[in-house]
């Protein structure tokens, strides 16, 4: 049984990915059909982005009530109905109406889903589920590009919410399961879900530990935004490449992330999640490094590609180890803090890198990489000091 929720447990962080590359692929067939600027699209995904923030906030105060198996369903079907919304909406005041749910969807989900994979399996199986993701958002586009060369965005659409709700009765379906099944805890050992400890989100953000952790994920994440937003504009204004060249070179930024978590799932096995960080850091930098060095144009690629490696093992990890830097009983408040930390990262500091390179020059693009990356490892080696941990040793 406990295989069978396991299974669902990674369909389910497939069904995450689908939504989140679904209404970039979507938007340049949307506008115009809704009859507004293309800019417009930005309103939606920070509203999006705004309801995961609030829900994953509030994900302590909801799983300790309804359980993690009823949040995890719940939240689902808010998921599906919100995507079939986007199926049928008649104009676009309404696709920000429905973003709210969407949001507040996928923030649940995820905040629900890494704590309990955290609490109760190995750290193989954390970066695994962060690959599992990494399929949906792959899988999302080609879904998408399918319905338009057929149809309408409307028709992704409604695509998207028949695999989210197919999830959706999966994850009701094993409910029961939640409270049946025995786990493996970070040494194979059984264990139970702790009680947890209520904590309001602003007293723990006073503690520094908990700072320095939101730091690193803030960071982190905000390295992804900026290769996801910018790196096409880098590698074309910068770089000199063809538009149409770029958008493809860019594609194996998103195959270095994937990469680099199935690699990572693999390796923990072998290495600690504190490795495995540090490790991805130390590629990071390099990739970094390649990016600014004046290599010929065939390099820039292998350089985003690198970045994407390096950087991915860091979010799975960091989140498998909360549990043991802050206690099994808080470790569901933790992990909601630093995501909310994590969404507000991407909501702002790609969104402020673009208005500087566009006045300055998108030169920057590795120099903001490499601050980032900086602030990550300087943050992270002092959340490990702060817990008495040695960063020299395993």
């Amino acid at each position: 049984m406990s295989v069978v929720l396991l299974v669902v447990i990674y369909v389910a962080f497939v069904g995450l990915g689908i939504p989140d590359s679904l209404f970039g692929a979507a938007w340049p067939a949307m506008y115009p059909d809704l009859g507004v600027p293309v800019s417009w699209g930005s309103a939606v995904t920070m509203v999006t982005c705004c309801g995961t923030v609030v829900s994953s906030l509030s994900s302590a105060a909801l799983i300790g009530r309804f359980g993690t198996g009823r949040v995890t369903a719940v939240s689902t079907a808010l998921t599906a109905a919100a995507l079939l919304g986007f199926a049928v909406a008649p104009g676009f005041p309404w696709l920000c109406l429905l973003a709210i749910p969407l949001g507040l969807g996928a923030g649940a989900i995820d905040t629900a889903l890494n704590n309990y994979v955290a609490l109760h399996y190995r750290a193989t199986h954390m970066n695994f589920l962060h690959c599992a993701y990494g399929v949906g958002i792959t899988v999302s586009p080609f879904l998408m590009s399918l319905a338009l060369s057929g149809g309408t965005w409307r028709d992704g659409y409604l695509e998207a919410a028949a695999v989210q709700a197919a999830i959706m009765a999966a994850t009701i379906a094993i409910l029961p399961l939640w409270s049946r099944v025995g786990h493996e805890g970070p040494a194979g050992e059984k264990d139970d879900d702790p009680a947890p400890r209520a904590a309001s989100p602003l007293a723990l953000v006073r503690r520094r530990d908990i700072r320095l952790a939101c730091l690193v994920f803030m960071a982190s994440v905000a390295i992804e935004g900026v290769c996801n937003t910018w790196g096409t504009s880098y590698l074309v204004s910068a770089r000199g490449m063809g538009a149409g060249e770029a958008a493809g070179m860019v594609t194996v930024y998103y195959v270095g992330v994937t990469a680099g978590r199935f690699l990572s799932g693999v390796l923990a096995n072998r290495l600690s999640s504190k490795q495995l960080v540090g490790l991805g850091q130390a590629v990071t930098f390099a990739a970094v490094l390649v990016l600014l060095a004046p290599l010929p144009l065939s390099a820039a690629p292998v350089g985003l590609f690198l970045v994407g490696f390096g950087n991915s093992p860091l979010y799975p990890n960091m989140l498998h180890l909360t549990p043991r830097l802050f206690g099994r009983d808080l470790s569901q408040a933790v992990i909601g803090v630093q995501m909310a930390a994590s969404y507000v990262g991407s909501l702002t500091l790609p969104p402020l890198f673009g208005l500087v390179a566009e006045r300055v020059g998108f030169w920057l693009f590795p120099v903001a990489l490499l601050a980032l990356s900086a602030v990550v490892l300087a943050a992270f080696l002092g959340l490990m000091v702060s817990k008495g941990w040695n960063p020299r040793r395993c």
